[in-house]
Protein backbone atom coordinates (compact mmCIF):
# COMPACT_ATOMS: atom_id res chain seq x y z
CA UNK A 1 0.00 0.00 0.00
CA UNK A 2 1.62 3.53 -0.64
CA UNK A 3 1.73 5.62 2.32
CA UNK A 4 1.41 9.49 1.37
CA UNK A 5 4.44 12.17 2.42
CA UNK A 6 1.65 12.97 5.72
CA UNK A 7 2.21 9.29 7.42
CA UNK A 8 3.62 7.95 9.62
CA UNK A 9 4.01 4.60 11.40
CA UNK A 10 6.19 2.66 13.74
CA UNK A 11 6.13 -1.34 14.87
CA UNK A 12 5.29 -1.25 18.50
CA UNK A 13 3.30 -4.59 18.98
CA UNK A 14 3.13 -5.27 22.49
CA UNK A 15 2.27 -1.21 23.52
CA UNK A 16 -1.10 -0.27 24.29
CA UNK A 17 -0.70 3.11 23.10
CA UNK A 18 1.37 4.92 20.91
CA UNK A 19 0.98 8.61 20.29
CA UNK A 20 2.70 11.04 17.92
CA UNK A 21 4.95 13.89 18.89
CA UNK A 22 5.03 17.04 16.68
CA UNK A 23 6.54 19.51 18.48
CA UNK A 24 3.65 19.80 21.86
CA UNK A 25 1.24 18.40 20.20
CA UNK A 26 0.38 15.21 19.83
CA UNK A 27 -2.29 12.58 17.92
CA UNK A 28 -3.33 9.34 18.71
CA UNK A 29 -2.16 6.47 16.28
CA UNK A 30 -3.92 3.34 15.78
CA UNK A 31 -2.21 0.11 15.51
CA UNK A 32 -2.93 -2.45 12.87
CA UNK A 33 -2.90 -6.36 13.11
CA UNK A 34 0.80 -6.85 12.38
CA UNK A 35 1.84 -4.20 15.80
CA UNK A 36 2.22 -1.54 13.81
CA UNK A 37 1.09 2.28 14.81
CA UNK A 38 -0.47 4.57 12.08
CA UNK A 39 -1.14 7.97 11.95
CA UNK A 40 -2.01 10.59 8.86
CA UNK A 41 -1.16 14.76 9.92
CA UNK A 42 -1.52 16.70 7.08
CA UNK A 43 0.96 19.37 6.33
CA UNK A 44 3.68 17.20 8.25
CA UNK A 45 6.22 16.39 4.59
CA UNK A 46 9.82 16.91 4.56
CA UNK A 47 11.43 18.94 6.96
CA UNK A 48 9.11 17.66 10.32
CA UNK A 49 10.36 17.17 13.29
CA UNK A 50 8.72 14.21 15.32
CA UNK A 51 9.10 11.51 17.79
CA UNK A 52 7.19 9.02 19.39
CA UNK A 53 5.17 8.08 22.62
CA UNK A 54 4.96 4.72 24.47
CA UNK A 55 1.76 3.71 26.64
CA UNK A 56 1.70 6.87 29.16
CA UNK A 57 5.71 7.47 29.32
CA UNK A 58 5.93 11.21 27.95
CA UNK A 59 9.34 10.66 26.67
CA UNK A 60 9.71 11.47 23.22
CA UNK A 61 11.25 8.59 21.21
CA UNK A 62 13.10 8.80 18.11
CA UNK A 63 11.91 6.91 14.69
CA UNK A 64 13.46 3.59 14.50
CA UNK A 65 13.30 3.88 10.92
CA UNK A 66 14.71 7.76 10.96
CA UNK A 67 16.40 9.08 7.98
CA UNK A 68 17.67 12.33 9.57
CA UNK A 69 18.55 13.30 13.44
CA UNK A 70 19.54 16.72 13.07
CA UNK A 71 19.70 17.15 17.15
CA UNK A 72 21.39 13.93 17.88
CA UNK A 73 20.35 10.51 18.57
CA UNK A 74 17.79 11.61 21.66
CA UNK A 75 16.43 14.46 19.49
CA UNK A 76 13.20 13.57 17.17
CA UNK A 77 13.61 12.59 14.08
CA UNK A 78 13.17 14.84 10.99
CA UNK A 79 11.24 13.78 7.89
CA UNK A 80 13.89 13.28 5.06
CA UNK A 81 12.79 12.99 1.00
CA UNK A 82 14.79 10.72 -0.92
CA UNK A 83 13.29 12.08 -3.88
CA UNK A 84 14.42 15.88 -2.88
CA UNK A 85 18.39 14.81 -4.01
CA UNK A 86 18.85 15.10 -7.88
CA UNK A 87 21.49 12.48 -8.94
CA UNK A 88 23.53 12.78 -11.79
CA UNK A 89 24.96 9.59 -11.87
CA UNK A 90 22.30 7.78 -14.23
CA UNK A 91 25.31 6.15 -16.42
CA UNK A 92 26.69 4.44 -13.65
CA UNK A 93 27.01 1.03 -14.17
CA UNK A 94 28.81 -0.35 -10.88
CA UNK A 95 32.15 -2.07 -10.66
CA UNK A 96 32.83 -5.41 -10.85
CA UNK A 97 34.69 -7.05 -7.40
CA UNK A 98 36.85 -8.99 -9.14
CA UNK A 99 39.93 -7.39 -10.09
CA UNK A 100 39.17 -4.49 -7.93
CA UNK A 101 40.90 -2.83 -5.46
CA UNK A 102 39.12 -1.34 -2.18
CA UNK A 103 40.50 1.85 0.10
CA UNK A 104 38.92 2.04 3.85
CA UNK A 105 38.16 5.00 5.06
CA UNK A 106 36.50 6.97 8.02
CA UNK A 107 35.24 10.49 7.30
CA UNK A 108 35.57 11.96 10.61
CA UNK A 109 39.66 11.42 9.88
CA UNK A 110 40.12 11.21 6.13
CA UNK A 111 40.05 15.25 6.50
CA UNK A 112 40.77 17.84 9.08
CA UNK A 113 37.11 18.67 9.01
CA UNK A 114 35.67 15.31 9.05
CA UNK A 115 32.93 15.47 7.12
CA UNK A 116 31.49 14.57 3.33
CA UNK A 117 32.27 17.98 1.71
CA UNK A 118 35.73 18.18 3.08
CA UNK A 119 36.43 14.50 1.31
CA UNK A 120 35.09 15.44 -1.98
CA UNK A 121 38.53 17.45 -2.36
CA UNK A 122 40.71 14.20 -2.02
CA UNK A 123 38.59 11.68 -4.19
CA UNK A 124 41.24 12.81 -7.70
CA UNK A 125 43.61 11.69 -5.23
CA UNK A 126 41.46 8.21 -5.15
CA UNK A 127 41.60 8.35 -8.85
CA UNK A 128 44.96 8.55 -9.51
CA UNK A 129 45.84 6.33 -7.14
CA UNK A 130 43.81 3.69 -8.82
CA UNK A 131 41.38 2.19 -6.19
CA UNK A 132 38.15 0.98 -7.49
CA UNK A 133 35.75 1.51 -4.61
CA UNK A 134 35.58 3.80 -1.23
CA UNK A 135 34.51 1.12 1.73
CA UNK A 136 33.20 4.28 3.80
CA UNK A 137 33.11 3.26 7.85
CA UNK A 138 29.86 3.39 9.10
CA UNK A 139 28.29 6.75 9.24
CA UNK A 140 24.83 6.00 10.87
CA UNK A 141 24.03 8.13 13.65
CA UNK A 142 25.90 7.52 16.94
CA UNK A 143 26.11 9.76 20.23
CA UNK A 144 28.63 12.83 19.99
CA UNK A 145 30.53 14.42 17.75
CA UNK A 146 33.42 11.97 16.85
CA UNK A 147 33.77 8.16 17.18
CA UNK A 148 34.45 4.87 15.16
CA UNK A 149 30.72 4.58 13.85
CA UNK A 150 30.43 1.11 15.76
CA UNK A 151 28.62 2.78 18.56
CA UNK A 152 25.21 3.62 16.10
CA UNK A 153 22.11 3.46 17.27
CA UNK A 154 19.90 4.40 14.71
CA UNK A 155 20.66 2.51 11.31
CA UNK A 156 19.54 4.35 8.64
CA UNK A 157 20.02 8.28 9.79
CA UNK A 158 23.25 9.74 8.43
CA UNK A 159 25.99 11.24 11.21
CA UNK A 160 24.93 14.83 11.23
CA UNK A 161 28.01 15.88 12.16
CA UNK A 162 29.53 14.07 8.74
CA UNK A 163 26.87 16.50 6.99
CA UNK A 164 24.07 14.58 7.40
CA UNK A 165 21.95 12.46 4.47
CA UNK A 166 21.83 14.90 1.92
CA UNK A 167 26.16 15.34 1.94
CA UNK A 168 26.30 11.93 1.91
CA UNK A 169 24.57 11.44 -1.39
CA UNK A 170 26.77 14.17 -2.72
CA UNK A 171 29.92 12.35 -2.05
CA UNK A 172 28.77 8.80 -3.20
CA UNK A 173 27.25 10.91 -6.47
CA UNK A 174 31.26 12.29 -6.72
CA UNK A 175 32.60 9.28 -6.37
CA UNK A 176 30.62 7.65 -9.31
CA UNK A 177 31.29 10.65 -11.75
CA UNK A 178 34.71 9.58 -11.23
CA UNK A 179 34.61 6.48 -11.31
CA UNK A 180 34.75 5.09 -8.02
CA UNK A 181 32.44 2.35 -6.39
CA UNK A 182 31.54 3.16 -2.78
CA UNK A 183 30.58 0.32 -0.35
CA UNK A 184 29.42 1.28 3.25
CA UNK A 185 30.49 -0.54 6.52
CA UNK A 186 26.94 -1.19 8.12
CA UNK A 187 27.04 -2.61 11.73
CA UNK A 188 23.97 -5.36 12.65
CA UNK A 189 25.31 -7.30 15.32
CA UNK A 190 24.61 -4.99 17.72
CA UNK A 191 23.71 -1.37 19.34
CA UNK A 192 25.93 1.22 20.91
CA UNK A 193 25.60 2.13 24.41
CA UNK A 194 23.67 5.53 24.31
CA UNK A 195 20.86 6.56 22.42
CA UNK A 196 19.62 2.99 21.81
CA UNK A 197 16.00 2.73 22.37
CA UNK A 198 15.11 -0.20 19.95
CA UNK A 199 14.22 -2.58 22.69
CA UNK A 200 11.42 0.16 24.33
CA UNK A 201 9.72 -0.31 20.87
CA UNK A 202 9.94 -4.35 20.53
CA UNK A 203 11.72 -7.64 20.90
CA UNK A 204 14.00 -6.86 19.24
CA UNK A 205 16.55 -8.06 21.10
CA UNK A 206 17.17 -11.81 22.72
CA UNK A 207 20.80 -12.93 24.20
CA UNK A 208 23.97 -10.44 23.93
CA UNK A 209 27.04 -9.92 22.22
CA UNK A 210 30.55 -9.27 23.88
CA UNK A 211 29.28 -5.73 22.48
CA UNK A 212 25.79 -5.71 23.75
CA UNK A 213 22.54 -7.19 23.05
CA UNK A 214 22.23 -9.24 19.71
CA UNK A 215 19.27 -9.25 17.65
CA UNK A 216 16.42 -11.03 17.93
CA UNK A 217 16.66 -13.09 15.03
CA UNK A 218 15.03 -16.30 15.32
CA UNK A 219 12.45 -15.93 18.32
CA UNK A 220 8.53 -14.70 19.15
CA UNK A 221 8.37 -11.63 16.63
CA UNK A 222 11.76 -12.11 14.90
CA UNK A 223 10.26 -11.66 11.71
CA UNK A 224 9.73 -7.72 11.76
CA UNK A 225 13.15 -7.56 13.45
CA UNK A 226 14.67 -9.68 10.17
CA UNK A 227 12.59 -7.04 8.14
CA UNK A 228 14.04 -4.15 10.08
CA UNK A 229 17.38 -5.55 8.93
CA UNK A 230 16.83 -6.01 5.65
CA UNK A 231 14.93 -3.14 4.61
CA UNK A 232 17.91 -1.01 6.10
CA UNK A 233 20.53 -2.86 4.05
CA UNK A 234 18.19 -2.44 0.74
CA UNK A 235 17.60 1.46 1.17
CA UNK A 236 21.37 2.00 1.81
CA UNK A 237 21.91 0.69 -1.47
CA UNK A 238 18.73 1.65 -3.30
CA UNK A 239 18.25 5.31 -2.03
CA UNK A 240 21.83 5.69 -1.49
CA UNK A 241 23.10 4.73 -4.71
CA UNK A 242 25.59 2.39 -3.05
CA UNK A 243 27.43 -0.33 -4.78
CA UNK A 244 28.13 -2.77 -1.70
CA UNK A 245 27.55 -3.18 2.06
CA UNK A 246 30.60 -4.63 4.60
CA UNK A 247 28.97 -6.64 7.46
CA UNK A 248 30.47 -6.15 10.75
CA UNK A 249 31.25 -9.15 12.66
CA UNK A 250 28.33 -11.59 10.98
CA UNK A 251 29.59 -14.40 13.16
CA UNK A 252 27.77 -12.20 16.55
CA UNK A 253 24.39 -12.24 14.08
CA UNK A 254 22.63 -15.79 15.91
CA UNK A 255 19.99 -16.96 13.73
CA UNK A 256 19.44 -21.00 13.89
CA UNK A 257 16.43 -20.82 11.44
CA UNK A 258 16.52 -22.73 8.24
CA UNK A 259 16.92 -19.74 6.30
CA UNK A 260 20.05 -17.11 7.53
CA UNK A 261 19.34 -13.78 7.77
CA UNK A 262 22.47 -13.36 5.23
CA UNK A 263 21.27 -15.87 2.49
CA UNK A 264 17.58 -14.04 2.90
CA UNK A 265 19.46 -10.85 2.73
CA UNK A 266 21.35 -11.47 -0.13
CA UNK A 267 18.39 -12.88 -2.01
CA UNK A 268 16.66 -9.39 -1.55
CA UNK A 269 20.05 -7.51 -2.90
CA UNK A 270 20.59 -9.83 -5.46
CA UNK A 271 17.28 -8.99 -6.81
CA UNK A 272 17.28 -4.89 -5.85
CA UNK A 273 20.85 -5.59 -8.47
CA UNK A 274 18.46 -7.16 -11.27
CA UNK A 275 16.52 -4.41 -10.87
CA UNK A 276 19.04 -1.65 -10.87
CA UNK A 277 20.60 -3.84 -14.04
CA UNK A 278 24.33 -3.12 -12.05
CA UNK A 279 26.20 -5.24 -9.41
CA UNK A 280 25.67 -5.05 -5.54
CA UNK A 281 28.14 -6.31 -3.17
CA UNK A 282 27.62 -8.04 0.30
CA UNK A 283 30.86 -8.20 1.92
CA UNK A 284 30.87 -9.72 5.37
CA UNK A 285 33.60 -9.74 8.19
CA UNK A 286 33.48 -13.03 9.63
CA UNK A 287 35.82 -14.87 11.94
CA UNK A 288 34.39 -18.62 11.32
CA UNK A 289 36.83 -18.87 8.32
CA UNK A 290 33.91 -20.63 6.50
CA UNK A 291 33.99 -20.39 2.93
CA UNK A 292 29.83 -21.23 3.10
CA UNK A 293 29.16 -17.48 3.21
CA UNK A 294 30.43 -16.42 -0.19
CA UNK A 295 29.67 -20.16 -1.56
CA UNK A 296 26.61 -19.84 -4.09
CA UNK A 297 23.48 -20.15 -2.33
CA UNK A 298 22.49 -23.08 -5.22
CA UNK A 299 25.57 -24.98 -3.68
CA UNK A 300 24.10 -24.94 0.03
CA UNK A 301 25.81 -21.15 0.79
CA UNK A 302 24.99 -17.83 1.92
CA UNK A 303 25.71 -16.11 -1.70
CA UNK A 304 27.48 -13.18 0.10
CA UNK A 305 30.12 -11.81 -2.81
CA UNK A 306 33.16 -11.40 -0.48
CA UNK A 307 34.40 -11.52 2.81
CA UNK A 308 37.54 -9.70 4.86
CA UNK A 309 39.99 -12.61 5.37
CA UNK A 310 41.91 -11.70 9.19
CA UNK A 311 43.92 -14.60 8.23
CA UNK A 312 46.07 -13.61 5.10
CA UNK A 313 46.73 -9.85 7.35
CA UNK A 314 48.02 -12.22 10.10
CA UNK A 315 50.12 -13.94 8.29
CA UNK A 316 51.70 -10.65 6.08
CA UNK A 317 51.50 -8.88 9.68
CA UNK A 318 53.70 -11.32 11.21
CA UNK A 319 56.32 -12.06 8.10
CA UNK A 320 56.86 -8.55 7.86
CA UNK A 321 57.41 -7.43 11.83
CA UNK A 322 58.22 -10.58 13.44
CA UNK A 323 55.25 -10.10 16.46
CA UNK A 324 54.27 -13.32 17.45
CA UNK A 325 51.22 -12.47 20.62
CA UNK A 326 48.30 -12.92 20.71
CA UNK A 327 46.08 -14.47 18.09
CA UNK A 328 49.24 -14.01 15.81
CA UNK A 329 51.05 -17.06 17.54
CA UNK A 330 50.08 -19.45 15.09
CA UNK A 331 51.53 -17.31 12.17
CA UNK A 332 54.76 -17.59 13.10
CA UNK A 333 55.00 -21.22 12.16
CA UNK A 334 57.53 -22.05 9.27
CA UNK A 335 55.85 -21.45 6.00
CA UNK A 336 52.97 -19.67 7.36
CA UNK A 337 52.74 -17.04 4.76
CA UNK A 338 52.84 -18.89 2.19
CA UNK A 339 50.35 -21.52 3.13
CA UNK A 340 48.12 -18.75 3.75
CA UNK A 341 48.89 -16.65 0.68
CA UNK A 342 47.67 -20.73 -1.19
CA UNK A 343 44.39 -21.28 0.21
CA UNK A 344 43.23 -18.27 2.14
CA UNK A 345 42.85 -19.81 5.36
CA UNK A 346 45.34 -20.55 7.38
CA UNK A 347 42.88 -22.28 9.95
CA UNK A 348 40.78 -24.48 7.91
CA UNK A 349 39.56 -27.08 10.36
CA UNK A 350 42.97 -26.48 12.17
CA UNK A 351 44.35 -26.03 15.72
CA UNK A 352 43.63 -22.70 16.71
CA UNK A 353 45.89 -21.91 19.59
CA UNK A 354 44.57 -18.73 20.46
CA UNK A 355 40.93 -20.41 20.52
CA UNK A 356 42.01 -23.46 21.97
CA UNK A 357 39.98 -25.78 20.26
CA UNK A 358 40.04 -26.63 15.74
CA UNK A 359 38.87 -23.63 13.56
CA UNK A 360 37.86 -22.97 10.23
CA UNK A 361 37.07 -24.67 7.12
CA UNK A 362 39.30 -25.40 4.03
CA UNK A 363 38.36 -23.36 0.68
CA UNK A 364 38.10 -25.48 -2.42
CA UNK A 365 40.50 -23.36 -5.20
CA UNK A 366 38.32 -25.62 -7.30
CA UNK A 367 35.42 -23.74 -6.65
CA UNK A 368 36.30 -21.04 -4.86
CA UNK A 369 37.90 -17.56 -6.36
CA UNK A 370 40.25 -15.75 -4.58
CA UNK A 371 38.34 -12.55 -5.59
CA UNK A 372 36.12 -13.35 -2.70
CA UNK A 373 38.32 -13.14 -0.05
CA UNK A 374 39.75 -9.44 0.75
CA UNK A 375 43.29 -9.20 1.46
CA UNK A 376 45.26 -6.49 3.51
CA UNK A 377 48.36 -5.09 5.11
CA UNK A 378 46.15 -2.82 7.50
CA UNK A 379 42.58 -1.88 8.30
CA UNK A 380 40.97 -0.20 11.11
CA UNK A 381 40.55 -2.79 13.09
CA UNK A 382 44.33 -4.51 12.79
CA UNK A 383 45.40 -0.88 13.32
CA UNK A 384 43.33 0.75 15.61
CA UNK A 385 42.93 -1.94 18.45
CA UNK A 386 46.77 -1.77 19.54
CA UNK A 387 47.26 0.14 22.34
CA UNK A 388 48.70 2.95 20.13
CA UNK A 389 46.80 2.51 17.29
CA UNK A 390 50.47 2.52 15.58
CA UNK A 391 50.36 1.92 11.65
CA UNK A 392 53.14 -0.55 10.35
CA UNK A 393 55.82 1.67 9.19
CA UNK A 394 56.02 2.94 13.21
CA UNK A 395 57.97 -0.53 13.38
CA UNK A 396 59.59 -1.55 10.25
CA UNK A 397 60.75 0.20 7.14
CA UNK A 398 59.03 1.85 4.39
CA UNK A 399 60.74 -0.69 1.56
CA UNK A 400 59.75 -3.62 3.84
CA UNK A 401 56.38 -2.71 3.69
CA UNK A 402 56.37 -2.26 -0.04
CA UNK A 403 57.17 -5.85 -0.17
CA UNK A 404 53.56 -6.70 1.67
CA UNK A 405 52.25 -4.48 -0.46
CA UNK A 406 53.66 -6.03 -3.36
CA UNK A 407 52.35 -9.50 -2.34
CA UNK A 408 48.80 -7.82 -1.40
CA UNK A 409 48.11 -6.18 -5.20
CA UNK A 410 49.95 -9.25 -7.16
CA UNK A 411 47.64 -12.17 -4.98
CA UNK A 412 44.85 -13.73 -6.29
CA UNK A 413 42.91 -11.81 -3.62
CA UNK A 414 41.17 -8.25 -3.29
CA UNK A 415 43.55 -5.65 -2.18
CA UNK A 416 42.06 -3.11 0.41
CA UNK A 417 44.19 -0.16 1.35
CA UNK A 418 43.72 1.68 4.80
CA UNK A 419 43.64 5.37 4.29
CA UNK A 420 47.03 6.80 4.32
CA UNK A 421 48.99 3.41 3.80
CA UNK A 422 49.29 4.44 0.80
CA UNK A 423 52.19 7.06 1.43
CA UNK A 424 53.07 5.16 4.71
CA UNK A 425 51.14 7.95 6.74
CA UNK A 426 53.01 8.47 10.61
CA UNK A 427 49.62 9.35 12.07
CA UNK A 428 48.57 6.42 14.05
CA UNK A 429 44.82 5.40 14.11
CA UNK A 430 43.58 5.51 17.34
CA UNK A 431 40.31 4.36 19.56
CA UNK A 432 38.13 7.35 20.25
CA UNK A 433 34.43 8.30 21.05
CA UNK A 434 32.95 10.97 22.39
CA UNK A 435 30.33 10.04 24.62
CA UNK A 436 27.99 12.60 27.02
CA UNK A 437 27.37 11.05 29.70
CA UNK A 438 30.31 11.37 31.72
CA UNK A 439 29.55 7.91 33.55
CA UNK A 440 29.46 6.32 30.42
CA UNK A 441 32.14 8.25 29.28
CA UNK A 442 34.63 7.00 32.29
CA UNK A 443 33.28 3.24 31.89
CA UNK A 444 34.93 3.22 28.34
CA UNK A 445 37.60 4.58 29.01
CA UNK A 446 38.73 2.18 32.09
CA UNK A 447 37.53 -0.26 30.23
CA UNK A 448 39.66 0.22 26.98
CA UNK A 449 42.93 0.75 29.35
CA UNK A 450 42.08 -2.61 31.37
CA UNK A 451 41.40 -4.98 27.75
CA UNK A 452 45.16 -3.20 27.14
CA UNK A 453 46.78 -3.59 30.65
CA UNK A 454 45.85 -7.62 29.97
CA UNK A 455 47.74 -7.75 27.30
CA UNK A 456 50.96 -6.40 28.82
CA UNK A 457 50.31 -2.46 28.20
CA UNK A 458 50.85 -0.34 30.70
CA UNK A 459 47.73 2.32 31.23
CA UNK A 460 49.76 5.65 30.66
CA UNK A 461 50.41 4.04 27.26
CA UNK A 462 47.00 3.50 26.31
CA UNK A 463 45.32 7.06 24.47
CA UNK A 464 42.32 8.51 26.00
CA UNK A 465 39.42 7.83 23.61
CA UNK A 466 37.63 10.33 25.11
CA UNK A 467 40.41 13.50 24.52
CA UNK A 468 39.99 14.95 21.56
CA UNK A 469 43.62 15.12 21.25
CA UNK A 470 43.38 11.78 19.85
CA UNK A 471 40.93 12.66 17.19
CA UNK A 472 43.64 14.82 16.36
CA UNK A 473 46.53 12.64 16.00
CA UNK A 474 44.41 9.94 14.19
CA UNK A 475 43.86 12.62 11.55
CA UNK A 476 45.07 12.13 8.05
CA UNK A 477 48.49 14.49 7.49
CA UNK A 478 47.81 14.86 4.00
CA UNK A 479 51.32 17.28 3.56
CA UNK A 480 53.40 14.15 3.47
CA UNK A 481 52.54 13.39 -0.25
CA UNK A 482 55.04 16.63 -0.53
CA UNK A 483 57.50 14.65 1.36
CA UNK A 484 59.91 12.73 -0.96
CA UNK A 485 60.04 9.18 1.49
CA UNK A 486 56.21 9.29 1.83
CA UNK A 487 55.73 10.07 -2.36
CA UNK A 488 57.86 7.68 -3.43
CA UNK A 489 55.55 5.15 -1.02
CA UNK A 490 52.96 6.49 -3.05
CA UNK A 491 54.53 6.20 -6.61
CA UNK A 492 55.13 2.43 -5.72
CA UNK A 493 51.61 1.50 -4.60
CA UNK A 494 50.30 3.76 -7.60
CA UNK A 495 52.63 1.44 -10.08
CA UNK A 496 51.82 -1.75 -8.85
CA UNK A 497 48.02 -0.95 -8.88
CA UNK A 498 48.39 0.15 -12.59
CA UNK A 499 50.59 -2.77 -13.02
CA UNK A 500 47.31 -5.27 -12.40
CA UNK A 501 46.15 -2.88 -14.83
CA UNK A 502 48.35 -3.75 -17.85
CA UNK A 503 48.76 -7.18 -16.81
CA UNK A 504 45.84 -9.20 -16.15
CA UNK A 505 47.54 -11.98 -15.17
CA UNK A 506 48.71 -10.22 -11.62
CA UNK A 507 44.84 -9.53 -10.55
CA UNK A 508 43.87 -13.28 -12.13
CA UNK A 509 41.45 -14.57 -9.18
CA UNK A 510 41.70 -18.35 -9.89
CA UNK A 511 43.02 -19.98 -6.75
CA UNK A 512 44.24 -23.26 -8.53
CA UNK A 513 46.11 -21.45 -11.51
CA UNK A 514 48.04 -19.80 -8.55
CA UNK A 515 51.30 -21.29 -7.31
CA UNK A 516 53.73 -19.71 -4.82
CA UNK A 517 57.52 -21.07 -3.91
CA UNK A 518 59.29 -20.47 -1.22
CA UNK A 519 63.45 -19.85 -0.92
CA UNK A 520 64.27 -19.20 2.33
CA UNK A 521 63.48 -15.22 3.28
CA UNK A 522 61.96 -15.11 -0.50
CA UNK A 523 58.55 -15.84 -1.93
CA UNK A 524 57.91 -16.27 -5.72
CA UNK A 525 54.51 -15.58 -6.59
CA UNK A 526 53.55 -17.57 -10.22
CA UNK A 527 51.06 -14.76 -11.97
CA UNK A 528 50.44 -16.45 -15.69
CA UNK A 529 54.05 -15.81 -17.28
CA UNK A 530 54.71 -13.04 -14.75
CA UNK A 531 56.91 -13.69 -11.34
CA UNK A 532 56.54 -11.43 -8.51
CA UNK A 533 59.98 -12.11 -6.31
CA UNK A 534 59.55 -10.61 -2.67
CA UNK A 535 63.39 -10.74 -0.16
CA UNK A 536 61.41 -10.60 3.20
CA UNK A 537 65.41 -11.04 4.53
CA UNK A 538 68.37 -8.82 5.22
CA UNK A 539 70.45 -10.44 2.42
CA UNK A 540 70.90 -10.13 -0.55
CA UNK A 541 69.26 -13.17 -2.28
CA UNK A 542 69.62 -15.50 -5.17
CA UNK A 543 66.78 -16.58 -7.23
CA UNK A 544 66.53 -19.18 -9.79
CA UNK A 545 63.27 -19.13 -11.89
CA UNK A 546 62.01 -21.60 -14.08
CA UNK A 547 62.45 -19.86 -17.35
CA UNK A 548 64.60 -16.94 -18.71
CA UNK A 549 62.88 -13.93 -16.90
CA UNK A 550 61.51 -11.39 -19.40
CA UNK A 551 61.87 -7.35 -18.58
CA UNK A 552 61.79 -5.79 -15.24
CA UNK A 553 57.85 -3.93 -14.92
CA UNK A 554 58.37 -2.94 -11.52
CA UNK A 555 61.00 -3.36 -8.87
CA UNK A 556 61.53 -1.50 -5.57
CA UNK A 557 65.10 -1.92 -5.80
CA UNK A 558 67.80 -1.98 -8.58
CA UNK A 559 68.04 -5.91 -9.54
CA UNK A 560 70.52 -8.16 -11.41
CA UNK A 561 69.11 -10.48 -14.15
CA UNK A 562 71.94 -13.20 -15.10
CA UNK A 563 70.25 -15.93 -17.39
CA UNK A 564 67.53 -17.17 -14.85
CA UNK A 565 69.24 -15.92 -12.61
CA UNK A 566 68.27 -12.56 -10.08
CA UNK A 567 70.05 -11.01 -7.16
CA UNK A 568 67.71 -9.31 -4.83
CA UNK A 569 68.23 -6.90 -2.47
CA UNK A 570 67.30 -7.38 0.51
CA UNK A 571 63.85 -5.96 1.52
CA UNK A 572 63.04 -5.67 -1.56
CA UNK A 573 60.55 -6.83 -4.45
CA UNK A 574 60.39 -6.79 -8.41
CA UNK A 575 58.14 -8.28 -10.95
CA UNK A 576 59.30 -9.61 -13.76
Amino acid sequence: MTRSDEHFSVWAPHRDQVRLALGPNTHDMARDDRGWWHAEVPGTGDGTDYAFLLDDDDTPLPDPRSLWQPAGVHGPSRRYSHEAFTWTDQRWAGRPLAGGVVYELHIGTFTEQGTFNAALEHLDHLVDLGVDFVEVLPVNAFDGTAGWGYDGVLWGAVHQHYGGPTAFKRFVNACHERGLGVLLDVVYNHLGPSGAYLDRFGPYFAGRTIWGPALNLDGPDSDEVRRYVIDNAVGWLRDFHLDGLRLDAVHALVDKGATHLLEEMAAEVDALAAGLRRPLHLIAESDLNDPKLVTSRDAGGYGLQAQWCDDLHHALHVALTGETDGYYTDFGAPGALATTLRQAFFHAGTWSSFRGRTHGRPVDPRRTSGHRFLCYLQNHDQVGNRAQGDRMTATISHERMLCGAAIVLCSPYTPMIFMGEEWAATSPWQFFASFEDPDLAAAVRDGRRKEFAEHGWGEQEVPDPMDVATVIRSTLPWGELHDPAHKSVYDTYRALIALRRTHPELADPRLDRFRIDTHGDCLVLHRGDRRVVVNLGAREAQIVLDGHPGPVLLSSADIESTGTHLRVPPESFTVV
